[in-house]
């Protein structure tokens, strides 16, 4: 049976194991990303893991899932932010198949999480859906017949930076916006609450988490609008760390949709929260491989 090491390459930690060739994760690990010692001691890591995994397994092919905009034809990385320094013009893919000569892909994190809803998740069977991963910023893929949709420059779907009243989308809808927005109306340091904490006070009756919460819902719905309204797709799909409080938040957010929406486009754009958790960059970087290969 054919194997496959995957890597989701986070900015802190890297998640990585081994994927047989039905799909099934045989091993599951991850470790520190360290990346402030930058996109070289990274690309040092993975192949140290790579080298241990040729220890007990026979690799068909290394499946890499990584923050970053990246160029999926030649596996490299086209812009990184000042998170990962140095990882900017990484030749990730180049490296790997040379160092190993085994086949390797090279996908940028959103888009494997979508492609993970796509193939075995939230919006499996869908012709058209839109991913949204919601966490420090947004994030987003367009999937069409089970394809991304990347653009000409390799950055489809960067809903994030959407211009929504004089500000950007990710500004006030974001999980990062909700811990400003909560930390500034309580006069507390940002440092000392995090979205856990805020969704706990929330469903204590704290009124200042409690109307927070709804004001970001609304935003999402109305920015969920926007895009519907151009890529007109049957799901969209939720994912990213707020993905776990789906009971609390899929009716605001389908409420502010169905405001915000055209009643003949709602009643046909289906609102999911993604399924597959942590393992969604790893298997969408697997999913991605065997698409190419």
């Amino acid at each position: 049976m054919k194997n496959y090491v995957a890597f989701d390459i986070g900015g802190t930690m890297i998640k990585y194991g081994i994927i047989n060739e039905n799909g099934k994760i045989v091993e599951n690990h991850e470790t520190p990303t360290e990346a402030g010692r930058g996109g070289p001691y990274i690309l040092k890591k993975i192949q140290e893991i790579i080298e241990k995994s040729l220890e007990n397994h026979r690799l068909d092919g290394i499946c890499i899932s990584t923050a970053g905009i990246v160029d999926y034809i030649n596996g490299s990385i086209i812009y990184a932010n000042d998170n990962i320094p140095d990882y900017t013009g990484m030749k990730i893919k180049e490296v790997l198949e040379s160092r190993f000569h085994i086949p390797c892909e090279v996908e940028n994190d959103v888009m494997c999480a979508g492609l993970a809803e796509q193939y075995s998740g939230a919006s499996k069977g869908s012709k058209v859906s839109v991913c949204l991963t919601i966490g420090t910023g947004i994030g987003g893929c367009i999937l069409i017949n089970n394809k991304i949709f990347h653009g000409v420059a390799y950055s489809a779907g960067e809903v994030g930076y959407m211009n929504m009243f004089g500000t950007e989308f990710q500004e006030l809808a974001s999980a990062s916006a909700l811990v400003e927005k909560v930390s500034r109306q309580k006069n507390c340091n940002q440092q000392e609450l995090d979205g856990i904490k805020i969704f706990e006070m929330a469903k204590s009756g704290d009124q200042i988490c409690i109307d927070a919460i709804k004001e970001m819902c609304d935003m999402l719905g109305y920015g969920i609008a926007n895009i519907c309204y151009v890529i007109n797709p049957e799901a969209v799909i939720i994912g990213g760390g707020i993905a776990k409080q789906q009971e609390y938040l899929y009716s605001l957010i389908r409420q502010s949709m169905d405001k915000h929406l055209l009643p003949a486009l709602s009643e046909k754009t289906r609102l999911a929260f993604a399924s597959q958790g942590n393992l969604a960059g790893m298997l969408g970087a697997y999913y991605n491989f065997k698409e190419k290969h």
